[in-house]
């Protein structure tokens, strides 16, 4: 019988602790920002979170390439799930690729990298994006 998630992850979190890796959890938090491709944005700092090209965007996500929440500061969240092994997120965020979205879940941050592992996501209508001759 597989136990339950929650407790899986309490389980890695502690032999994380043990192994002495550094990890930090928060109960449940918000990241507000677009779900988009991971490589414009890396590579091209010039796309924001507002300002980016929706076809360069789309085009990279039906691509393969892998889905983040960029959020208005810059940061970049990796969606992960709760289970090990880690299961494919892309089908929970392709609906939202585009869009600026407020997503609820779970964050881990490690050497600067962050997750997420989505309970809820929504998109947040009321915010403007140019989406055309951003430079991506």
């Amino acid at each position: 019988m597989k136990p339950p998630a929650r407790f899986r992850l309490m389980l890695c979190a502690g032999v994380a602790l043990a192994l002495g890796i550094p990890s930090s959890a928060q109960d449940k938090a918000s990241v507000q920002g677009l779900v988009r491709d991971v490589a414009c944005p890396i590579q091209n700092h010039k796309s924001t979170a507002t300002d980016f090209n929706l076809d360069c965007a789309l085009a990279c996500a039906r691509s393969g390439s892998p889905l983040i929440i960029l959020t208005r500061s810059g940061d970049i969240y990796f969606p992960i799930s709760d289970q090990m092994p880690d299961p494919d997120q892309r089908a929970k965020l392709m609906p939202f690729v585009g869009k600026f979205v407020v997503a609820t879940g779970t964050v881990y941050t490690r050497n600067g990298t962050r997750t997420i592992v989505i309970q809820n996501i929504k998109e947040l209508k009321d915010v403007k994006l140019k989406t055309k001759d951003s430079g991506d």
